[in-house]
């Protein structure tokens, strides 16, 4: 807090703070501006490279050449490496379309996401199809690796659900952004030894990784909610809220294959919170069942059935090597973890 001097004005804290704002704001706004510009030379030079190639014997021995000049004549620029000349030149590769490089969604990106997109895709429509969505959800690059490690394309979207039949109009798109299957819970990266409490503690401190599994814009509310219905006590494993939409989340986890009374138990907690936390301003709360398996044909019936907004999806670790998946919790662990003592302090 900010301590005032006898001469100064009564305004000057609050006239600091606006201006303290505007700072951050100009270098925020020259940051991207560098960022842009990088992006843009990069691809300059990897055009450039590309072009030489085509109508000169432009081979490793000239990059290496071309590598140590330019780091001599610019010694303060970090990117002039010989590998990072060859991925400047896949860049430019990758992105030849008539459209300049910064208004695609790669242009928005830093050179760290370039090069993840890069590496890790081959298929220009895959690179463009997450460059979008780690612009638009602010991934870091830690984020966008996982989301193409665990194919987050296929997954979007594909859990069974009948959101669209429930909250018409708005379902088939809260869908594409809920209902994503299986999840992929491998950065836990617990043993097989570790006790509930670890596991819960891991849980916790995860929760940042957890939430951009579940999807962007999901914020935590809590774990073990607890809700009293004239004097019965109940817990939610998981409490969310998805701000985009302005609605609460249950996340209820149940180990083994799904089960139609699960369902049950999960429609209760929906209206629950519609009932007990929904304000009038906000759209309908929505439920979401993790479980180990499913049929699908099971999870229609059950869905059909439910009055409640729900989608129903799996969990897998099976984009760890095998050596990995052996060493990680069973769902049952998980589960009994998710249902420990509603009284830990990790609750508050």
């Amino acid at each position: 807090m900010i301590q005032l001097q006898p001469d100064l004005p009564g305004d000057y804290a609050a006239a600091l703070t606006t201006l303290k704002s505007l700072v951050r704001e100009a270098q925020q706004r020259a940051q991207r501006v560098v960022n842009t510009a990088m992006i843009e030379l990069y691809w300059n030079i990897g055009r450039t490279i590309l072009d030489r190639q085509m109508n000169e014997p432009w081979g490793s021995k000239v990059l290496d050449r071309l590598a140590r000049d330019l780091r001599t004549e610019f010694p303060h620029m970090k990117g002039f490496s010989r590998s990072n000349l060859y991925n400047m030149r896949a860049f430019a590769a990758a992105w030849n379309g008539p459209e300049p490089i910064v208004q695609t969604p790669s242009g928005q990106l830093s050179w760290s996401h370039n090069v993840a997109l890069l590496s890790k895709l081959d298929d220009h429509e895959l690179r463009r199809w997450y460059a979008s969505r780690a612009v638009g959800n602010g991934w870091s690059v830690a984020v966008l690796e996982h989301q193409i490690l665990t194919s987050l394309h296929t997954r979007a979207g594909a859990a069974p659900n009948n959101l669209e039949a429930r909250l018409p109009g708005e379902g088939t798109d809260l869908a594409r952004e809920v209902a994503k299957d299986p999840l992929v819970l491998d950065f836990l990266g617990l043993t097989e030894d570790s006790q509930e409490h670890a596991i819960e503690e891991a849980m916790t401190l995860r929760m940042a990784q957890t939430l951009a599994e579940f999807g962007p814009g999901f914020a935590f509310i809590g774990r073990q909610h607890h809700l009293e219905v004239d004097g019965d006590d109940f817990f939610i494993d998981l409490l969310l809220y998805h701000v985009p939409s302005d609605r609460y989340v249950v996340v209820e986890l149940k180990a083994g294959k799904f089960k139609p009374e699960h369902l049950g138990q999960l429609n209760f907690y929906v209206a629950a919170i519609n009932d007990m936390l929904r304000l009038p301003r906000q759209a309908p709360t929505v439920g979401i069942l993790v479980c180990g398996s499913k049929n699908e044909r099971t999870v229609r019936y059950a869905l059909d059935g439910s009055a409640q907004p729900l989608t129903v999806t799996s969990y897998t670790y099976e984009a760890l090597p095998v050596d990995e998946q052996a060493t990680l919790p069973s769902p049952e662990a998980i589960t009994a973890a998710l249902e420990h003592d509603p009284a830990s302090p990790l609750d508050a």
